[in-house]
């Protein structure tokens, strides 16, 4: 396929994962996509999908053939050949289906590269035989990346390649807001979506000084992944200076988003406390920058919870109609984790329609 075609049918995180789930049983997916874009975290997912199947996580750049299988000898028993026992992290001798993730697949030595195709091809190894419910799927890199991801066709005809298109700016939002990532950063991510575009994109690494780039070898740089580590060090920002809140960001995310980074954590200062929402909605603080009100949003959501939500909808009616409308999209996305509390709140229904919104769950 032309790199044209390949790029119109890179499949979003969702898409990928409901495809192993479907028919990993009987063909290996190989996700191939950018680093730091939740490829590894696919095994989570379906482990979370599929709680009959048993995690196996196997680490394929940190193996050597012996790692694979070792023989086995019976020095007691008459036998007069050699058995191998396999490695406990490919799960071949669980009982039950299990869900295997040959993890970095593309970067393992050779050797362990070609040890691991029947399990690919059969779901065969040495003698054990998975259960024919057992997934198996492999993840590697681009090889545009330049990282070392290097795939023989002898290997790759055994599997199904798929392309996995990065985490798009509206998506990774939706996640950070139902898994803790601090409010700043998602105001951040809000305000930049070229920090998610692809280096495939951007012939000039100076026009994205933001991403990973093969052309320009930037020692950090923002990803999905380095986001997240980003904000877990922006909830310590009361812990420690700016110049040392900036040096940690800088090798996390690299300099250029550090330093703009730290822009919207001076906007923090104009956020009103949730303790003041809760406490007085009616005169806590609006702040002055829209940056700010949506890093309030963003936090809202994210912090809801029974005795804040009557409060915050006082609060909310004092913000614009943009920032309301916010709101309403980030509990209409069905992976809302607080979707049911605030959808069945008398004051948001309320305000849904005096706004003439028409709100209910999205049907899977």
């Amino acid at each position: 396929m032309s790199n044209s075609a390949i790029q119109m049918y890179a499949l979003s995180l969702d898409q990928v994962t409901n495809g192993i789930k479907q028919g990993g049983n009987k063909r290996t997916v190989l996700v191939q996509g950018d680093m730091g874009n939740a490829k590894t975290s696919i095994l989570n997912v379906l482990a979370k999908e599929l709680p009959t199947h048993k995690a196996s996580y196997f680490d394929a750049t940190t193996k050597d053939t012996g790692d694979v299988m070792l023989p086995k000898i019976d020095i007691n028993g008459d036998k007069n050949f050699v058995t191998f026992a396999t490695n406990e992290e490919l799960g071949a001798h669980l009982s039950g289906p299990i869900i295997l993730m040959l993890d970095e697949f593309g970067k393992a030595n050779p050797a362990v590269k070609n040890a691991l195709l029947r399990v690919i091809l059969e779901r065969k190894i040495g003698s054990y035989e998975l259960h024919p419910d057992s997934i198996v799927f492999a993840t590697t890199n681009k090889g545009s990346e330049g990282v070392g991801d290097l795939l023989p066709p002898h290997a790759r005809n055994r599997m199904t390649v798929i392309q996995m298109r990065k985490i798009n700016q509206e998506e990774w939002i939706d996640w950070g807001i139902n898994n803790g990532v601090d409010a700043t950063i998602l105001g951040w991510a809000k305000d930049n979506p070229q920090i998610f575009h692809s280096f495939e994109d951007v012939k000039n690494p100076d026009d994205n000084p933001y991403i990973f780039h093969p052309n320009q070898q930037r020692p950090s740089f923002v990803t999905p992944r380095s986001l997240e580590a980003a904000s877990d060090w922006v909830k310590l920002r009361d812990t420690m200076d700016d110049t040392t809140l900036t040096g940690f960001l800088m090798g996390t995310i690299g300099e250029r988003g550090a330093m703009d980074l730290m822009a919207f954590v001076k906007l923090a200062d104009q956020m009103p406390k949730r303790d003041d929402i809760i406490n007085d909605p009616k005169n806590a603080k609006i702040p002055t920058s829209a940056s700010a009100v949506v890093m309030v949003v963003f936090r809202s959501l994210a912090s809801m919870s029974k005795d804040y939500i009557n409060p915050f909808m006082e609060y909310l009616v004092r913000l614009d109609q943009e920032a309301q409308g916010m709101f309403a999209n980030g509990v209409r996305n069905p992976k809302y984790h607080a979707q049911q509390l605030v959808m069945t709140n008398g004051k948001f229904t309320e305000w849904a329609m005096k706004n003439n919104y028409m709100f209910s769950a999205d049907k899977k």
